[in-house]
C-alpha cells in the first residue's frame, strides 16, 4: 500500500492573522474555501460543521498546512500545547537563515519559547509559539550530515 502525506490540518482562531503569519514566513497560499454541509459533517465528525479554510503550501512544493477557522460549532479554546503535551506536537520548518525568520515572527509578536539552541555543529533551531498557540519549530541547516 502506498501512502503520501498531504498536510497537517491546524484549527485557529484568526485565520487572517494566521495566513499572515505563514506567508510572512514563507508559504503560499494556494487554496481558499469555506466548507459545510452533510459531507462536511460527516468528514469530520461534527453536525453542523461550518469553517473557513486556507491551504498554504511550503515553497518547495513538499508540505502543505490546512488552517481552519470555524463559525459552527464554535471552537473550544484550550490551552496552548506544551512541547512534553501526548498528541498533536508542533510543526516544523528548515529555513535558510534563522535570525530572519525570527525577525518575520516577532512583527507577529510570537518569539522563541527560551531562545535559539545550537545542535552539535548541524543545526539551529528553537521552539516558538504562533498564531493561536501553534508550536512552530524553526531549524537553520549548518552542516550537511
Amino acid at each position: 500500500m502506498a501512502i503520501k502525506l498531504e498536510n497537517v490540518g491546524i484549527a485557529v482562531r484568526d485565520l487572517e492573522a494566521t495566513i499572515a503569519f505563514f506567508t510572512d514566513l514563507g508559504l503560499a497560499v494556494v487554496g481558499r474555501d469555506t466548507v459545510s454541509g452533510e459531507w462536511a459533517d460527516t468528514a469530520v465528525g461534527l453536525d453542523g460543521n461550518h469553517a473557513k479554510i486556507a491551504m498554504l503550501q511550503t515553497p518547495d512544493g513538499q508540505g502543505q498546512l490546512e488552517l481552519f477557522e470555524y463559525i459552527h460549532p464554535e471552537a473550544i479554546e484550550t490551552n496552548p500545547t506544551r512541547p512534553n503535551d501526548i498528541g498533536m506536537h508542533r510543526v516544523a520548518f528548515s529555513v535558510d537563515d534563522i535570525d530572519v525568520a525570527l525577525e518575520i515572527a516577532a512583527k507577529h509578536g510570537c518569539t522563541p519559547l527560551r531562545g535559539v539552541a545550537t545542535y552539535g555543529d548541524v543545526y539551529k533551531l528553537t521552539y516558538l509559539r504562533g498564531p493561536s498557540g501553534i508550536l512552530v519549530m524553526l531549524a537553520q541547516e549548518l552542516k550537511k550530515i
